[in-house]
């Protein structure tokens, strides 16, 4: 990466004090993907740069310095007002910045990633069903992690011994027989659910109903949970809390 000064869209991921009236900031960009760079903001309370360091508000700035060493905001503004999130949907934007932080490697382009979060901060502030929003969001992360799921087996192994389909990591879907499923803790999801899971991310008309969408979210946490590495999400405590 050169030295060229670049401006560009952005939302503040994460931000904390770091030294010198400077804040270490996460930032998700529109060029660059997730950056990690550092803004001085200067001892005012009133600090103007400090206050446009807010989750969720769309920013444009201009990043300087390598990829080799801690880059820096140069200019910030904000490019339009903040998409306002309250209750439940102010909870999933903490889920789906905190997904982007742990799994998103720095300095790579995502521009498609970008322009989902986007969308997905739209439609949470619109009041949109949270859910279907957020199925989005990790499906379209798991694309750029260079994941995807084949629901080939799901199709062409389907027979009455079989009872459902485990979800295996570097595996994908596993026959679940009905024989061994009594003995196994694993858990596994229902085939008519997964088909139905399948048909709706190909056709993006397709609607799921209640029962199918549980699967649907339980489904993608197993496979988050695996990229995590087991280690819990702090945002999805909030949702405990409620």
């Amino acid at each position: 990466m050169s030295n060229e000064l670049i401006e560009q869209h952005a939302f503040v991921l994460h931000s904390r004090p770091f030294k010198e009236n400077q804040q270490l900031v996460e930032l998700l960009t529109e060029h660059e993907g997730k950056v990690s760079a550092l803004v001085y903001v200067g001892q005012s309370k009133r600090s103007i740069k400090k206050g446009l360091l807010q989750l969720f508000l769309p920013l444009k700035l201009t990043l300087k310095g390598k990829d080799t060493s801690l880059r820096r905001i140069t200019q910030i503004e904000a490019s339009a007002n903040s998409y306002s999130l309250i209750k439940n949907s102010l909870y999933s934007g903490f889920y789906v910045n905190e997904l982007l932080v742990r799994l998103l490697k720095n300095d790579i382009a995502c521009e498609d990633l970008f322009n989902q979060y986007q969308l997905t901060l739209s439609s949470l502030s619109k009041g949109l069903p949270i859910a279907p929003q957020l199925r989005l969001f990790e499906l379209s992360l798991l694309e750029e992690l260079g994941l995807s799921f084949d629901f080939t087996p799901i199709f062409n192994q389907n027979n009455d011994n079989i009872a459902g389909f485990y979800y295996i990591a570097e595996q994908g879907f596993v026959p679940a027989y009905k024989y061994a499923i009594k003995n196994i803790t694993t858990p596994w999801f229902n085939t008519e659910h997964l088909q139905a899971i399948a048909q709706h991310i190909h056709h993006d008309k397709v609607h799921i109903g209640n029962e199918v969408g549980r699967t649907f979210k339980s489904l993608m946490r197993d496979v988050l949970n695996h990229l995590l590495d087991g280690k819990p999400l702090n945002s999805r405590k909030l949702f405990e809390k409620r």
